[in-house]
C-alpha cells in the first residue's frame, strides 16, 4: 500500500517539480543519458549485426584463439563499466549540487 503524504508534503513536490532548479536538473541528465544510450545502442547493434551478416570478419583472429567477436565482445563489459563511471563523474559535477539544493529546499520547507 503506497504511504501517503500530507497535504503540505504533496504542495511542496509540487513547487519544487515546476522550479526552474528541477528543469535544469533534468536537463542535464537528459543531456547525459539520451547521446550515451544512443550511442551504446549504435555500438551493441553493429556487434550483433556484425555476428550475423559479417561472420568472416568477426572470425578473425587476432592473437591465438582470439578474434575479433571475443574482443568485441569484452569491450561491450569495457564500454558498459565506463558509462557507469563516466555518468557517476559527470552526475557528481553537474547534477549532485543542484539535487542538493533541491533536497534541502524540500527538507526546509517540510520542517515548518
Amino acid at each position: 500500500m503506497a504511504e501517503k503524504i500530507s497535504p503540505a508534503v504533496h504542495a511542496e513536490y509540487e513547487r519544487i517539480h515546476a522550479s526552474a532548479d528541477f528543469h535544469r536538473l533534468r536537463s542535464a541528465y537528459r543531456r547525459f543519458v539520451v547521446p550515451t544510450t544512443v550511442a551504446f545502442m549504435i555500438w551493441y547493434l553493429a556487434y550483433v549485426l556484425a555476428s550475423n551478416w559479417a561472420p568472416d570478419l568477426m572470425g578473425t583472429k587476432i592473437v591465438g584463439n582470439i578474434n575479433v567477436a571475443l574482443v568485441w565482445g569484452l569491450l561491450q563489459f569495457v564500454t558498459t563499466f565506463g558509462i557507469a563511471y563516466a555518468y557517476a563523474t559527470y552526475s557528481a559535477k553537474n547534477m549532485d549540487p543542484i539535487a542538493d539544493d533541491l533536497r534541502g529546499q524540500f527538507e526546509r520547507e517540510v520542517e515548518r
